[in-house]
């Protein structure tokens, strides 16, 4: 294998954000249309999709997402499943911890395990039952290639498959993760306690996220384990994040499965820097109190029950009392797609990987979007054709290099530099209303001007 470089500590797949939640709606008008149009590239994980759901007034929502490989597509399935299971079935407490559990976890429960492989076999049977018409509005893969439903087919079998001679025993997921940190460490791997340390207090806390606990922060960088919430035995494989990377050995390509995501920025950056609850982030002798475990724990909770209650019954011919009393006699063993929360005025739909660049070539997407997100990972994929496919009064927003805790500040620098700059080149301008931060920038198209192209 190549040897690992200082740089790789981010990973080479995005399994979680570098960022806040953000209810990408609050940042711009909405204007006069019935339904609004967002537009994800490379979120990672459906942190804004359930924020901007939250903050959902008297509009329609359609969430148009794509990555950059399957997997990815496969994750977000998976954990908006889990965000989906009606509280009658799964308690709003324990679909917290399991979705947090999944999220963060290298390695998870055997509890956990038994929902995991019951939600991939349920994905599995709809994607490959599903080719022009879904059956739930937030999980449409219809526009997805054929290649890219076989695989995302693959993957969800596979997280249901045990043991066998055709299905070999799991990665060992301390292994996987025990060589990213000594691929990213070199020879700082024997002072990796102190290494810890320096990225915790220095870095993360110097960027304001001092609700990240030490002990906690260390038990993620050491084992991949970022919520632990329960009393049990975290030792079973994460299946979903495990996936194959392509390295040059002898000449020869050869892929190789394992844990290839970040290891240094932590999992809690998506729920658990930022709270509403000023309460939470109290500190005494200087120390808060909360961590951001439980940080994350209230804002994913929150958003949970916010989804109940933006819960559509479909069954408008029965009356209540009998609808209630059907859905009660559903258990997690036999919940299917059809049977997850329906919401209110809610879409979702799956675009073919790195679609970006296509959308303006198709009518449907002309002046389409009304919000744009693209994040660290996919700014590459920002080119000049961009603002045909964004609806007058567009926002387009740039997920930041902020966290990426291996630059330096000349590096993040430089990079906040090139997004404004690919947007300048896309038809857009910086919003200069106190909206972009060092986090987010926020940029809006260009008045009276003409677009570069």
């Amino acid at each position: 294998m190549s040897s690992g470089r200082k740089s790789e500590g981010a990973g080479c797949i995005t399994w979680w954000g570098f960022s806040p939640a953000l209810d990408l709606l609050s940042l711009g008008p909405v204007g006069s249309e019935d339904e609004i149009k967002v537009l994800l590239v490379g979120s990672g994980d459906p942190r804004h999709i359930l924020k901007t759901i939250a903050g959902l007034q008297d509009k329609r929502l359609h969430v148009y997402v794509t990555e950059t490989c399957m997997e990815l597509v496969a994750r977000q399935m998976l954990l908006l499943y889990i965000a989906l299971i009606p509280q009658e079935i799964m308690g709003t407490t324990e679909k917290t911890e399991v979705f947090l559990e999944v999220f963060g976890n290298c390695e998870i429960r055997s509890q956990t395990e038994e929902i995991v492989r019951q939600a991939a076999s349920q994905l599995h049977l709809f994607v490959t039952e599903t080719i022009e018409t879904s059956t739930h509005d937030c999980f449409n893969t219809t526009q997805l290639k054929f290649k890219e439903r076989d695989e995302l087919a693959k993957i969800f079998k596979s997280w249901t498959s045990s043991s066998s001679s055709q299905h070999p025993a799991p990665v060992s997921m301390s292994k996987a993760w025990d060589y990213r940190v000594r691929q990213h460490l070199g020879s700082r791997y024997d002072s990796r306690e102190g290494c810890f340390d320096w990225d915790l207090h220095m870095k993360l806390h110097k960027k304001g996220c001092g609700v990240i606990n030490k002990r906690q922060y260390e038990r993620w960088r050491g084992q991949g384990l970022a919520f632990e919430m329960r009393e049990g035995i975290y030792q079973i494989p994460n299946p979903t994040l495990l996936s194959s990377r392509v390295f040059s050995r002898a000449g020869d390509s050869v892929a190789y499965r394992g844990y290839w995501g970040d290891i240094v920025s932590s999992p809690y950056l998506s729920f658990g820097i930022e709270t509403d609850d000023m309460s939470m982030m109290k500190t005494q002798n200087g120390k808060h109190i909360k961590t951001a475990q439980d940080i994350s724990f209230a804002n994913v909770q929150g958003l949970f029950q916010t989804l109940s209650r933006r819960r559509r019954n479909l069954s408008t011919s029965k009356p209540e009392k009998e609808t209630e009393k059907s859905s009660m006699q559903i258990d997690l063993k036999s919940l299917m797609i059809k049977d997850l929360m329906h919401l209110n005025g809610v879409s979702l739909t799956f675009l073919p990987l790195e679609s970006v660049h296509k959308l303006p070539d198709k009518q449907k997407y002309s002046h389409f979007f009304n919000f744009i997100y693209f994040s660290v990972s996919c700014l590459h994929q920002l080119g000049p054709m961009l603002g045909q496919i964004a609806a007058p009064d567009a926002v387009l927003v740039m997920e930041l290099a902020k966290y990426i805790l291996d630059l330096n500040k000349e590096q993040e620098a430089g990079f906040a530099k090139k997004a404004a700059s690919l947007a300048l080149q896309a038809g857009f301008e910086a919003r200069h209303d106190g909206s972009s931060n060092d986090v987010h920038a926020i940029f809006v198209e260009q008045k009276n001007q003409v677009k570069l192209l």
